[in-house]
């Protein structure tokens, strides 16, 4: 049976994707997605090669995400897939989030003013920082500061990721992982339902 596994560093990132997927995918698809969070991005790079190499669905996409942190990305993404190739699963997807997974909310205010009910974020979109979000270099912190303390990594995501933009999003490492994710789904035959425009060709 095909389908599509996260390997994960946190549970927040987990409560994003489960949103994330359940709006990408087909009403009508039976693709299996399974989530596996780590503790941290440690316990990720210590356990990922075993858990790879142990999963028995040859036939599963696996996506890989983690946070750049103050880590240079290219050199996290690349021991990443050495750890996925060493593991016999060359076909893993990596994913880094630049500087951390709270870029993507703060790439998209409206959504947290309308996920987490703190009016008056929205009006800051156009702000410099905001238009470019994975420059921010502590996104947590920031998110923090302008939420005065109302996002929580794992309730906060929960809450903001229903409302997130997923066709034009500022993060450009949120915008690849869009892409990895429809990809997945494509490549398990959950194929996206074409728009008018493309019926009328």
């Amino acid at each position: 049976m095909t389908g599509i596994v996260f390997l994960l560093e946190e549970e927040s990132a987990r409560v994003l994707l489960e949103a994330v997927v359940e709006r990408i995918r087909p009403p009508a698809s039976t693709t299996a997605v399974r989530y596996v969070v780590f503790e941290g991005k440690q316990d990720l790079s210590r356990r990922l090669g075993r858990r790879l190499a142990g999963y028995v669905n040859t036939n599963a996409h696996f996506i890989v995400l983690r946070d750049q942190d103050a880590s240079d990305c290219r050199t996290v993404k690349s021991d990443l897939k050495r750890v996925c190739q060493t593991a016999g699963r060359p076909q893993a997807i990596v994913r880094i989030a630049c500087r951390e997974l709270e870029a993507f909310y703060l790439g998209d205010l409206a959504a947290v003013e309308n996920g987490l009910g703190v009016r008056g974020l929205a009006t800051k979109a156009d702000k410099a920082k905001f238009r470019n979000p994975d420059a921010i270099p502590s996104p947590s912190i920031e998110l923090a500061r302008l939420t005065k303390s109302a996002y929580q990594k794992v309730a906060g995501s929960r809450a903001i990721a229903p409302h997130l933009d997923l066709d034009a999003p500022r993060s450009r490492s949120f915008r690849h992982l869009i892409a990895a994710i429809r990809a997945a789904l494509e490549g398990t035959g959950a194929k996206r339902p074409r728009t008018a425009r493309a019926r009328g060709n």
